[in-house]
Order: C-alpha cells, then sequence, then structure tokens
C-alpha cells in the first residue's frame, strides 16, 4: 500500500498563507504525476494543482495566481503554497500521485480560513 503523507494545515485568517507538503516514495515520485485536490463539506473533489516529474503545472482558475506548487526531488516531496486565502478556499486538501490507471491518496490536511 502506496503511503503519501501530508502536512501543514490548519487554521488561518483571511488573507494569510499556509504551505502544505506531501512526501511519496521514490519510486512514486519520479514519474508520476502529483497533484493537490481539495472538498469542501457537502461539495465534490476538486483539482487544485498539478506538476508533473519535470516540473511542469496547471492550476485551476480559482487559485491561479494565488497558489503555487512546486517540488523538491531530493526529498521526494511536493508543495502547495496557499497565499491571499479565502473563506472559500476552506476545504480538505489531499495529495495525490496518478499515472495512468494508477492513482494512490494521502489521507488528507485540514484547512479552515476564517477570521
Amino acid at each position: 500500500q502506496v503511503q503519501l503523507g501530508e502536512s501543514g494545515g490548519g487554521l488561518v485568517e483571511p488573507g494569510g498563507s499556509l504551505r502544505l507538503s506531501c512526501e511519496a516514495p521514490g519510486s512514486i515520485f519520479s514519474i508520476y504525476l502529483m497533484g493537490w485536490y481539495r472538498q469542501a463539506p457537502g461539495k465534490q473533489r476538486e483539482l487544485v494543482a498539478t506538476i508533473t516529474n519535470v516540473g511542469n503545472t496547471e492550476y485551476a482558475g480559482s487559485v491561479k495566481g494565488r497558489f503555487t506548487i512546486s517540488r523538491d526531488n531530493a526529498k521526494n516531496t511536493v508543495y502547495l503554497q496557499m497565499n491571499s486565502l479565502k473563506p472559500e478556499d476552506t476545504a480538505v486538501y489531499y495529495c495525490n500521485a496518478a499515472r495512468w490507471s494508477y492513482t494512490f491518496w494521502g489521507r488528507g490536511t485540514q484547512v479552515t480560513v476564517s477570521s
């Protein structure tokens, strides 16, 4: 069973910043598409951002310009830097690794944006 380990969630005020981290096994990290998804209460899980093994990135329109996905290949870790956070960013954030028909998920980390 592949384990993806997320960390970095928490409570932040509107306009604040958080950085999420996700560590993956090296065999996964080096060849899989890594991404972040989120699920707010009562809503479907949605894509936030992805990064390929060569560093190409994609973002959901709602986070473009505020969130940055990056990776540290030496640490087998993908990051999500979240700036200018809004209450509507409140959700459980999940790390994902995908390749062909294979996909793995982390357990999720809660991000709450509230004053």
